[in-house]
């Protein structure tokens, strides 16, 4: 394959609109999109109550998801946790298929089959068909969730790395409140139409996907001959036409293969990288804190418009908690990403900030649940959340840095499949059958607020942990088919000339 000669340094093409901020503009709005969903099938607007009767037999019609159903407390969780369980089974394969797929690629493919089934949301008919295409939607947003945070991590200029993360996890406490209130505002004409919107939103980054040049990620390079967008604009590639040393073992690595030998070295090849993940104490210790953590506030994000409702009788619970996570949720994730880049990005910097923030952020939240006043609960709930919310950007720095590059992508799908397979998946159900068991909606409350002290307490051990960052690491096996280092190079760096 001939290579076309690069321009000197003076002629190099300027850079592709497609910049590092634009990158996480785009990036931010997808995981926005994604969360408003989450917030609005929550909402009392889309959820609804069902069909209520009062002793001398007069009933009132139930509304939104659950009246038109009839679902009770448990049925309506399981609506809610649905989705994560194609999330669960998706992101592994996901994680998987970097070894063969563009990532950029893979991230698009998410998104189509997220927009299909969330319009297939709207035209569900029952339990079982939303509760199928709520499914679809987890496997849909199982490649974004895996790739994302890794691209933004390559491309973020270094001193800023965890801010930029930050920015990006600060859309889904923001996302979710936006869909509470969206939820509400569409729920009172037709909960169908909240979901065909979404739809409509997400499609143009659909194409998006499909239609620009793909990126490449750190610790993978192209497949075939095709060149990440990276390496053009960058202009990285050999000057006067000549063939490299990498170039001529690419060939080699392209020879065909049978369907059976390539099988068998993907399922090798994740059994292994999966061994090497759960060998890693640092991420271990990381994802067991998260579990806990995401056990508290996935059950806040689907049951807190209507605990706020019940407790303090609030006439638009909807607006009122969604505005208090919006407000926090962006304070606080923004300030935790910028406190630990402030800090120095360190592994064991990260583990200080998770404990603390969780720590003190419980005994705020607990303290709110302890008074009858609407004011006071106000007041120190939005504390608690502000520092609940600081956790976001280092407990992924931590996911994204104790691993090796090429195994970021596996890193973040198995603590996403961790994190709601042991914590926001039971916990909608399991939080309504103890409300269904104690209708005390603040003892409710307060029980699952209880469980952020135990996540303090794992965040905290891991600061007693040897921990290493790995992000310039090479591994003992990297997955590439050609070994060419400037297509890792992020889009932030201007690139002029290789050594061979």
């Amino acid at each position: 394959m001939d290579v076309a000669p690069i321009p000197s340094p003076a002629s190099a093409p300027n850079p592709s609109w497609f910049t590092p901020k634009r990158l996480l503009f785009i990036f931010c709005v997808i995981n926005l999109i994604n969360y408003v969903d989450r917030g609005a099938i929550a909402s009392n607007g889309v959820n609804g109550s069902r069909k209520t009767c009062s002793k001398n037999g007069q009933c009132s019609p139930g509304s939104g998801i659950q009246g038109d159903f009839n679902l009770n407390n448990f049925e309506d969780g399981v609506v809610s946790s649905a989705f994560m369980v194609g999330l669960l089974v998706a992101s592994p394969i996901f994680a998987s298929l970097t070894n063969r797929v563009n990532p950029f690629r893979l991230i698009g493919i998410g998104l189509l089959v997220w927009t299909i089934a969330i319009g297939g949301c709207g035209f569900s008919q029952n339990f079982w068909s939303i509760a199928i295409c709520r499914m679809l939607v987890g496997v849909g947003e199982a490649s974004f969730i895996s790739l994302a945070a890794p691209f933004i991590d390559d491309n973020a200029p270094p001193a800023k790395k965890t801010l930029w993360l930050g920015a990006f996890y600060m859309c889904i406490p923001t996302g979710i409140a936006v869909g509470y209130v969206y939820g509400g505002l569409v729920g009172n004409y037709n909960w169908r139409l909240a979901f065909w919107v979404e739809a409509v939103l997400m499609l143009p980054f659909v194409i998006l996907g499909f239609v620009m040049k793909p990126l490449q990620l750190k610790g993978f390079s192209p497949v075939g001959s095709e060149k990440a967008l990276t390496s053009v604009e960058n202009g990285s590639e050999n000057q006067g036409g000549e063939r490299s040393t990498r170039e001529a073992i690419a060939d080699q690595s392209l020879k065909p293969r049978s369907a059976d030998a390539s099988d068998t070295c993907i399922v090798t090849r994740f059994l292994k990288d999966m061994k090497i993940l759960l060998l890693e104490k640092v991420f271990v210790v990381n994802v067991l804190g998260y579990i806990a953590y995401n056990f508290v506030v996935g059950a806040y994000s689907y049951w807190g418009p209507k605990a706020g409702y019940n407790i303090y009788h609030m006439k638009n619970a909807d607006y009122t908690f969604g505005g208090i996570t919006v407000v926090c949720g962006i304070l606080g994730s923004l300030a935790g990403g910028f406190v630990l880049d402030y800090m120095t990005s360190t592994i064991s910097n990260a583990f200080k900030l998770l404990s603390l923030a969780t720590l003190f952020g419980a005994i705020f939240c607990f303290a709110a649940f302890c008074f009858k006043s609407l004011v006071v609960y106000v007041i120190l709930f939005a504390i608690g959340e502000l520092l609940v919310f600081a956790t976001q950007a280092p407990v992924n720095f931590v996911c994204l840095h104790c691993v090796t590059p090429n195994l970021r992508p596996l890193s973040m799908a198995m603590s996403t499949v961790a994190i709601h397979l042991f914590g926001d998946v039971p916990s909608s159900p399991l939080v309504g059958l103890l409300q269904d068991h104690l209708n005390n909606w603040r003892v409710t409350a307060l029980i699952l607020t209880s469980i952020l002290f135990l996540a303090a307490g794992i965040w905290f051990t891991g600061i007693l942990l040897r921990s290493v960052d790995r992000f310039n690491e090479e591994s003992e096996n990297p997955v590439t088919t050609t070994i060419d280092k400037s297509n890792t190079t992020p889009l932030h760096e201007v690139k002029t000339t290789e050594t061979a």
